[in-house]
Order: structure tokens, then C-alpha cells, then sequence
């Protein structure tokens, strides 16, 4: 073949190619699903990273796999919307999994355990420990299959209105928390409560609660928590790592072409990057401004950080013993939680101890 002939002949192909990729597109169906939050729009990093998983995914797919995103209390409420998935009144949800704890305590695991694995830790786990595949073979009981599609990274403590010095001050406070650590902190006196957030704000105001957690200083003076309480305290040892899950209606998701789902879990794992980045960013300077503002920021004494820290694998060690679910991902989990910790002692603690303890030198 001569010269000539060969670049016509790359040249129908390209056009062939060029023609046929629309015609492939004309092929595929259009899906359109519903996709229910945990989270009011007022928070734009958290309920925004929903808004921009849906989008991307219509960008992946040309806008034929269409994903409407509602805010909690929109379709069902917050609390509600993991029940909306499993009876397929919307095909999927955005939630914080621990706020599942009633129905099981393994719901816990995807979102995180107190005193357990940091963002970076998490995220080796799910993707390369086997901790996902654990998971979904538990969700997969319900007709759900989950997908991480977010993190906030470590808590802080909450809004206090009183200070917390000792083990005894846990006793009877009544403190707006969901998840294992509401039920760590009831075993030391506490009275944990669950609300949505459009609700903490009142109740925090009124005295119908003491305290409250709830993600961090930017989402938190969103609320306007720092207004109502003064005390804000760190760290959330509840969730070191608080992931965010995706969960989807089994039978819907085993509809889709191939195409739509690889669509569907890059947007999530997108997001998994995307979320802890802006919380890592604008946290900062939201809590300079509450500081400014009077927020007086403690630290939990070490005496109270140890009592719940034994109190939460005592936790663990008594869900095990009566929940099967939760034994058989705990025991793996634990594993790597031993595995990675020293590591993350020797490379990153290290680093990250000295270069906290001095500050920037300024620029010459």
C-alpha cells in the first residue's frame, strides 16, 4: 500500500470512527433516578458534593443517565432516606450510614468507628483492605449496595454549653449525637439524642439539649452553633474518619448499562477526594472567625478521652458478641486498624508533630 492510500484509509476510518460514536450514543437509554440527602442545602460542602456528584455523572454519560439531588426532608426525611432505598421509593441516597445504628450496628462501619481509622486509613481500607467488598456483602441483605462517595476527615467535639473537665460532667448531659458514639457516651452518664440538623440549632438555644456535635467549624457556623453555645471542643473521637456513603437500590443499579455504573462510582470516587479537600480548606478559616467572634476552643482532658476510648472497644467487643454482622467485619477491620497504626506512627505522626510544634518562618 502506498502512501496516499494509506492516509485515505486512516482518514475513512477516523471519519467512520467519528460517525459511529453518536450513532453508539443514540443507543443508550436514558435513565433518570432520584437521589435523596441526609443534609439540607444550607450546607454547600456536604449537600453541595451530592449536587456535584449527580452533575458529573450527567457529564460522564451526555446527560442520559440524569440523577435529581433533593435535600433532606424534600422527598423523605433526613433520618429516612437509607428506608427510601431499601423499598425503592428512590433509587439512591446520601447519607452518614452511623445515623443507621437502630436497624444494625454495622451500618458504622462504612461511615466509621470512634477511636478508628483517619481519612487516609479509611480509604485503604474500603479500597484495598476488603473492607468495601465486607460491607456490601452486609448491605446486599437489604437490596442496597453502597458506594463511599465522601469524607469530612476528623470531627471536632461539638458546641458545649458548659465546660467538660471531668469524666463526671458526662453525667446527664444531653447531647445531640448519632451514631456508636452516642451509644459509647450513655455508657458514661451521658443522654445522647438524635436530630436532623435543620433541628440543633433550636434545641440547642432552648436547653432542650446541652451540647451537640456535628461535623466542623465551617458546617458548624453554618448552623450558627457557635451563637447558642461556647464551648467548642476537640477532637470528634467519634469519627476520626466520618465517610459519607451513596447507598443504591440494588435492583436499580443491576438495570443499568455498564457504561451508567462506571459513570456512577467514578463521580463517587471523585467525590471521595473532592469533599475532604474543601472541608480541609475553608475549616481553617471558619475557625479563626469563631474564635474572633468569643468561641472558647478546649480540648477534651486526657482523663475523659481515655475513659471513652475504653469504653469504646468495650463496645466493639460486646456488639460482637451479640451481632454476627458486625463480628465479622470488626474482626478484619481491627486487623488493619493494628496493621496501619504504625505506620501512620512512624511516617506521618512524626512529620506532623514537628512541623505543628513550630511556625512558618517568614518570607525573606
Amino acid at each position: 500500500m502506498n502512501r496516499r492510500k494509506m492516509l485515505l484509509g486512516l482518514a475513512g476510518g477516523t471519519a467512520g470512527a467519528a460517525l459511529a460514536a453518536p450513532a453508539i450514543a443514540q443507543t443508550q437509554p436514558t435513565v433518570r433516578w432520584r437521589m435523596a440527602t441526609g443534609w439540607p442545602k444550607s450546607l454547600d460542602t456536604i449537600h453541595g458534593s451530592a449536587e456535584e456528584l449527580c452533575k458529573r455523572v450527567g457529564q460522564l454519560t451526555e446527560g442520559r443517565f440524569d440523577i435529581r439531588c433533593f435535600a433532606g426532608g424534600e422527598i423523605v426525611p433526613p433520618l429516612q432516606v437509607l428506608d427510601a432505598v431499601q423499598n425503592g421509593t428512590i433509587e439512591c441516597g446520601h447519607v452518614l450510614s452511623a445515623n443507621y445504628i437502630g436497624k444494625s450496628p454495622t451500618y458504622a462501619f462504612d461511615a466509621g468507628l470512634p477511636f478508628g481509622l483517619n481519612a487516609r486509613q479509611q480509604a485503604a481500607w474500603l479500597y484495598e483492605g476488603g473492607g468495601l467488598q465486607l460491607i456490601r456483602d452486609f448491605y446486599k441483605k437489604t437490596n442496597v449496595i453502597p458506594f463511599p462517595c465522601g469524607n469530612v476527615g476528623t470531627q471536632m467535639g461539638g458546641f458545649y454549653r458548659k465546660e467538660i473537665n471531668t469524666v463526671q460532667d458526662l453525667q446527664g448531659l444531653k447531647i445531640r449525637i448519632g451514631g456508636l458514639g452516642g451509644v459509647i457516651l450513655r455508657k458514661l452518664g451521658a443522654v445522647p439524642q438524635q436530630l436532623p440538623p435543620s433541628d440543633i440549632y433550636s434545641a440547642l438555644e432552648r436547653g432542650t439539649i446541652d451540647a451537640s456535635e456535628w461535623i466542623g467549624p465551617y458546617d458548624d457556623a453554618k448552623l450558627g452553633l457557635n451563637k447558642v453555645a461556647k464551648f467548642y471542643y476537640a477532637p470528634g473521637w467519634w469519627e476520626g474518619s466520618a465517610g459519607i456513603t451513596a447507598p443504591v437500590s440494588l435492583p436499580a443499579w443491576n438495570a443499568l448499562p455498564e457504561h451508567f455504573k462506571i459513570a456512577f462510582e467514578t463521580a463517587c470516587n471523585e467525590q471521595m477526594m473532592m469533599m475532604l479537600a474543601k472541608y480541609d480548606a475553608r475549616n481553617p478559616d471558619a475557625l479563626r472567625r469563631m474564635i474572633g467572634e468569643g468561641t472558647q476552643l478546649r480540648l477534651f482532658p486526657r482523663p475523659v478521652l481515655d475513659a471513652c476510648y475504653q469504653a469504646s472497644f468495650e463496645t466493639f467487643d460486646e456488639l460482637s458478641a451479640k451481632d454476627a454482622d458486625f463480628k465479622m467485619i470488626y474482626g478484619p477491620w481491627k486487623r488493619f486498624l493494628e496493621s496501619s497504626n504504625p505506620w501512620f506512627r512512624v511516617a506521618e505522626q512524626s512529620l506532623d508533630a514537628y512541623r505543628f510544634s513550630h511556625d512558618i518562618p517568614p518570607s525573606k
